[in-house]
């Protein structure tokens, strides 16, 4: 019997990579169990504009397979493909909160409501990102299943005693939405050093020095170097006002790191009951998060035992089970 043959579609490549490395998790578990055939192709042009549209447009009306999976971010390229046969994945609609006017109309005919009506299933990663889907175009709740991102296999359990006199503390992203002029003054006069993933601006870097917060600052992480930063660091602070899904609080949990991330989904939900929810809106409620995990050993032990716990219904091969009865109920044998 022939394997079917499914396309994964991505983004042109630039510097952002975690949709890219999640879909290789999961086409590389797969490939593994030898029912299907995975190809992977990336757009040859970024960006949403005339040149852009019709270049992608032109390309993917040349690709042939039994299924077509668009991974996130490019939705508009479902306009292209055979609805019967597609696959559309949607990670968030923050752009619906972001942009204005024209463009925010256009937006969501070209990235939400006709990539939608052009697609069999859409899968979305969090329960949230489930509601703002609905919200926005009135999608039946039925056609739209919610498969969380897998964790890394690569990332293992690695026991840390915790620096109780000055932790290290793992922060994530730069943009608005991550939070950290909130962190800075939270964090003034608690013995920690900071160390921040993403480009820090200058008014960021005087912010924290105006707090007198120790920082280290690190971009274009190997995935042997992030791997290492979970592993070298105590814990990690997430109080993200928005978020897609929020992979860094599992890739932590299984690391064996305490959480601290927001009490807004889908944080909470991806954190199960494996962090300390905090008020991402409330510089004191970020503080109080942050000196119970230093302060409070049987706490912190605790909610490292049930992150633990909590991330195995992340593992790959699950994640990959559930995508693969979807793609076998749409190409049946």
């Amino acid at each position: 019997m022939l394997k079917k043959r499914i396309v994964y579609i991505f983004r042109k490549p630039d510097r952002f990579y975690s949709i890219e490395h999640v879909f290789g998790l999961i086409a590389k578990e797969i490939e593994s169990g030898g029912e299907m055939e995975v190809t992977r192709v990336s757009l040859p042009q970024a960006g949403l504009n005339r040149s852009s549209f019709f270049g992608n447009r032109q390309f993917i009306r040349q690709l042939e397979a039994d299924l077509f999976h668009v991974t996130g971010d490019v939705h508009y390229v479902s306009l292209f493909l055979p609805a019967k046969k597609t696959m559309l994945t949607i990670h968030d609609c923050n752009f619906m909160y972001n942009a204005r006017g024209i463009k925010k109309w256009l937006l969501h005919k070209l990235l939400l409501r006709w990539p939608i009506g052009r697609s069999r299933w859409i899968t979305t990663i969090s329960e949230a990102t489930k509601r703002d889907i609905i919200r926005f175009t009135g999608c039946l709740p039925e056609k739209i299943r919610v498969i969380p991102n897998p964790v890394s296999n690569r990332i293992a359990y690695q026991p840390k005693i915790f620096n109780k006199q000055k932790p290290d503390i793992l922060f994530f992203g730069t943009t608005m939405n991550k939070n950290l002029n909130r962190v800075g003054p939270a964090l003034a006069g608690i013995s920690c050093v900071l160390h921040i993933i993403g480009k820090i601006d200058l008014p960021e870097r005087r912010m924290l020095e105006g707090h007198q917060i120790e920082y280290r600052n690190y971009l274009d992480l190997s995935e042997d170097d992030m791997i290492s930063t979970y592993a070298s660091t105590d814990f990690l602070l997430f109080p993200s006002t928005f978020e897609g899904f929020g992979m860094p609080i599992i890739e932590a949990q299984k690391t064996g790191r305490a959480v601290v991330t927001s009490n807004l989904s889908p944080m909470k939900e991806v954190a199960g009951a494996g962090a300390i929810l905090v008020d991402p809106e409330n510089i004191d409620s970020i503080r109080e998060g942050v000196l119970r995990v230093i302060g409070d050993e049987s706490t912190r032990e605790d909610i490292i035992a049930k992150g633990l716990e909590n991330v195995r219904q992340f593992d790959v091969k699950k994640i990959a089970g559930q995508y693969l009865a979807l793609y076998k109920e749409m190409s049946p044998q």
